[in-house]
């Protein structure tokens, strides 16, 4: 697949980190899933987080989201410690949104009524609640099946609601949790194209979990790579499939990103 970025963010003027997760550490009744890993995001960047099915990548959203907590370590959203906070002040508070691998949407309800049910919780105001919904259904091309239950979508067509469901919220991270999975090549393209102009014309900061490495390292500014509970590389792309610790963890020696 070809390259769908046509720039990347290596570097920035003025760092201004977002997310930081520092020396995490989180055991399932005494197996160890995340041992002390640290790392931290920058405002603006789309970042990818690449491992095996099992390697915590879901878990670390969890964390952020505050679905579990540590034992250890701080999560540090703009300068806070949110260790303590729940759910929804984490979430409404520090503006996160959150796509899940499966599901995010009411089955039998339609489209629009998915995109209103939401919106009647974060928009007060119902003029404002209307432009916003009618905004995205017309962003994601989502008008033709607007009055089609949400049961009966492509696989596609329910990620592009998920997500849009995800932006009411005008958040300022944007959590994917293995956003590429089960997707056939051409709506894998077109959800790349989605995450690279939310970065462009909103300014969204993107975190993107995936065991898809092509498609992860198509449309990332940085990524790293979890294997067996810690961070064994991080880097742009180009410098990740280099790297000897990812070569030998996850990609193999054959791996080809062009």
């Amino acid at each position: 697949m070809a390259i769908i970025k046509k720039f990347r963010i290596k570097s920035f003027k003025k760092k201004n980190t977002i997310l930081k997760l520092q020396n995490i550490s989180l055991s399932f009744e005494k197996r160890p899933i995340l041992e002390n890993i640290s790392f931290e995001i920058n405002q603006g960047e789309i970042f990818g987080m690449l491992g095996p099915n099992g390697v915590g990548k879901s878990t670390i959203f969890n964390l952020v989201t505050g679905l579990i907590k540590p034992n250890s370590g701080e999560i540090i959203i703009r300068d806070e410690k949110v260790n303590d906070y729940p759910i929804f002040m984490r979430t409404a508070k520090f503006k996160i949104g959150y796509v899940p691998q499966y599901g995010g949407y009411f089955y039998d309800l339609t489209l629009f009524e998915n995109l209103k049910a939401v919106a009647e919780i974060l928009i007060k105001d119902q003029r404002n609640r209307a432009e916003k919904i009618n905004y995205l259904v017309s962003k994601f091309d989502l008008s033709q099946i607007r009055d089609i239950k949400a049961k009966f979508l492509s696989g596609g067509q329910k990620k592009k609601l998920v997500i849009a469901m995800a932006l009411l919220g005008d958040p300022e991270l944007l959590l994917l949790d293995e956003c590429f999975a089960a997707l056939d090549v051409m709506t894998i393209k077109m959800l790349q194209q989605i995450i690279v102009n939310l970065q462009y014309e909103n300014n969204i900061t993107i975190c993107i979990c995936d065991h898809q490495a092509r498609d992860l390292l198509s449309c990332v500014d940085v990524a790293m790579v979890l294997s067996e509970g810690k961070v064994i590389a991080k880097g742009t792309p180009t410098e990740l499939i280099k790297n000897q610790n990812a070569k030998t963890a996850y990609f193999g020696d054959s791996f080809k990103f062009n």
